[in-house]
Formats: C-alpha cells, structure tokens, sequence
C-alpha cells in the first residue's frame, strides 16, 4: 500500500475564470503555450486547458471573473488513486466542497476530482485524469 504522500504527485494546473477564453488562450499562446483541450458547449460553458512544459493552465468563462490581482480561482494537485486520496484527505479532518468525488468528461477518458479549501481560503482540488 502506498504511503499518502506517494498519491500526489504534482502540480496538476491552475485555474483562471476569464470573460473571454479566445482571449485568454491568445494571451498564454504569446508566451508558448498551446491548448491541449478544449469544449465549448456554448459562450456560457467554454472550458480549455493549456500546456507548455509542465505547466498547465486551465481557463472557463465567468460570468463574473474578479479581474483582481490574486484572481486565480483555483490550484489542483495531479493524484494517482483520487478515491485513496479522498480518504486521506477526509481523515484529516477536511471536507470536500462538493460533498463527494466528481467526474467530468474532460480529455479522453474524463477526470474524477473534488475540492477543499486550504488555510488561506484558497480551493485547493485533487484531481486524477483517467
């Protein structure tokens, strides 16, 4: 069995709400990057992740996006096994946002994810691709 600490392995993206992601996506392609992955559904729910390295920036229109300095929304953490994961994370007292393990349709094979806030108030997700 693995130790805790072993289920995480990384920086898995950051999470930038946006009015406009064709302007976000031209912005962060000016610096290398290139989109990985996108769905737009609607203007209303557009979502795209970009890379570059090992970087990954995800970007999703708001209707509202705080257009403040500190306005990242959110930094989710790469895991190996999110249900081991969810375990751990509840042991130690933490409960996820959204009351349990999610799954969207992103990429491929889709993720599974859920949510905590950390001690600054920041959201803080735990997220596995499958």
């Amino acid at each position: 069995m693995k130790k805790p600490e072993e289920l995480f392995i990384g920086l898995q993206h950051i999470g930038i709400p946006t009015a406009d992601v064709d302007k976000t996506i031209s912005f962060f392609e000016q610096f290398g990057f290139k989109v990985d992955w996108r769905k737009t559904e609607s203007a209303e729910d557009d979502v795209a992740f970009l890379s570059k390295g090992s970087c990954v920036i995800e970007t999703y229109f708001s209707k509202q996006p705080s257009m403040t300095n500190g306005a990242v929304d959110h930094i989710a953490i790469d895991v190996s096994d999110i249900e081991k994961v969810y375990e751990y994370v509840s042991s130690l007292g933490y409960t996820a946002i959204e009351g349990e393990i999610k799954y969207l349709p992103f990429f491929e094979h889709g993720v599974k994810y859920f949510t905590i806030l950390g001690v600054n108030n920041e959201k803080v997700e735990f997220n596995q691709r499958l």
